[in-house]
């Protein structure tokens, strides 16, 4: 995986140097978290610049963890290190109000979203929509595989919502979920659209 302009090696680093090694997040650290999105994207087969934006998804912070790694104002310097397209998906994943969007996603027409930092509306291009559904369904992936309580409380919710959104994943991201484990057993979550971690 090149991820972008300068490599895993130097993206990597970079993650390092801003702090995500000392952040604390379910299953270790903030950056063995942006590791394993990564990682489960390249293995649905999402192409560079995808598996580039799950390494970075948390730069800016995200709706469910307001600790960003670099402001807003600083996105020509991702941009630079993993490419401009990777940058605009790590953007549209991390200014994403969830409350929004996630409810839209199971629906066959345009996705609205708003942006978290600017309070602007836009419509993405579908198959940003696309990369944006199948990042979310591996980000909240890993975070139930290193969370029992999370996925004790939201994993039902969850589910159901990538069940709904389900024509705009992959196969192997669709499989991923359906073989997931989830505690039947704990009541659904009222508010099922962010997360407790929450990348």
């Amino acid at each position: 995986m090149r991820t972008g302009p300068h490599g895993y090696r130097q993206i990597r680093d970079f993650l390092l140097d801003r702090g995500a090694g000392e952040l604390a997040h379910p299953g270790g650290t903030l950056y063995e978290h942006l590791a394993r999105v990564a990682e489960l994207l390249a293995a649905w087969g999402a192409d560079e610049d995808l598996q580039a934006a799950g390494l970075c998804h948390a730069c800016y912070g995200t709706d469910g963890y307001p600790q960003p790694l670099l402001a807003p104002s600083e996105r020509l310097v991702l941009a630079d290190l993993i490419g401009i397209r990777a940058e605009s998906l790590v953007y549209l994943y991390g200014s994403c109000d969830r409350d929004l969007v996630y409810p839209a996603l199971g629906g066959a027409g345009p996705v609205s979203f708003r942006d978290r930092f600017t309070g602007q509306m836009h419509t993405p291009r579908e198959a940003d929509v696309r990369s944006f559904t199948e990042l979310t369904a591996a980000n909240e992936l890993d975070i139930i595989r290193h969370n029992p309580a999370t996925a004790a409380q939201h994993g039902t919710v969850l589910r159901e919502l990538f069940t709904r959104a389900r024509p705009r994943l992959t196969e192997a991201a669709w499989q991923a979920w359906s073989d997931t484990p989830i505690d039947p057993s704990q009541p659904p979550d009222q508010g099922p659209h962010r997360t407790v971690d929450g990348t």
